[in-house]
């Protein structure tokens, strides 16, 4: 009876250090539901329970084991932290993994860094600034304008993020610079079209993961976390609107 309950903790402990890594690193509610409850059931327990939140996650299962719940504090976008979690997740329904190698497999995870260098981000957010330019039918002698503004500003979320923990004013202040770069450019005759090089700088500031989560958990019935998504993310733009929008009145 207690080998079987000591079974029972570990695999409470495998599902929600599963669930945590996924909720970390930008995956759907929804997904992270069904991955605990998928491994659950993949060692035996068929009425386990789960509620996730963007900030919490609490898994139960039927009878007298305890509840138990995981705070969600710092959350970014690792896809593929998401993808080895999936991988994990498969091998265990599968059977080709114990539960103590499920654990420790997920804590390397955990404690690992899969994304890109700094340096890659910043380079793919310039391309990605003047790319997007030439969609919004730019000129290609704006290109290289948005290119700079998107990759200064990009480098400035970054670093304002982590010089204070709080999203709304790291991206305000990347925006704002954003605005002022692209206004210096147009001011000096090196751009033409102040507003096209400015939507093309933001795109990398734009939370699309954030809103798809959010339409995608709704669509899924999970009510509480595509609302508090869609929140943040209305945040987000809010902040970058308000960046751009200190520009325009000052100048």
């Amino acid at each position: 009876m207690e080998g079987k309950l000591n079974q029972t903790y570990e695999v409470i402990e495998v599902c929600l250090l599963a669930g945590k890594i996924m909720l970390q690193s930008g995956a759907e509610t929804y997904r992270v539901e069904d991955t605990m409850t998928r491994i659950a059931a993949s060692f035996g327990i068929h009425d386990s329970h789960s509620f996730v939140t963007p900030t919490g996650i609490i898994f139960s299962i039927e009878g007298m084991d305890p509840t138990k719940f995981v705070r969600i504090s710092d959350r970014s976008t690792d896809l593929e932290k998401v993808s080895v979690v999936n991988s994990i997740s498969r091998k265990i329904s599968g059977g080709e993994i114990s539960i103590k190698d499920a654990y420790s497999e997920l804590k390397q995870v955990e404690k690992a860094n899969l994304s890109y260098p700094i340096w890659v981000q910043i380079v793919a957010a310039s391309l990605v600034g003047g790319c997007f330019l030439i969609m919004f039918q730019g000129v290609w002698h704006d290109f290289i304008p948005a290119l700079v503004s998107s990759g200064v500003g990009f480098s400035c979320h970054i670093y304002f993020h982590r010089l204070v923990r709080v999203k709304f004013f790291a991206e305000f202040f990347a925006s704002l610079i954003i605005g002022l770069l692209a206004f210096l450019f147009v001011a000096i005759g090196f751009g033409n079209e102040l507003d096209k090089i400015i939507i093309g700088s933001v795109m990398p500031l734009v939370p699309g993961l954030l809103i798809t989560n959010a339409v995608r958990d709704l669509m899924a019935g999970h009510l509480v976390s595509g609302i508090s998504k869609g929140a943040e993310a209305f945040l987000t733009a809010f902040a970058i609107g308000t960046g751009i929008a200190v520009v325009f009145s000052v100048f």
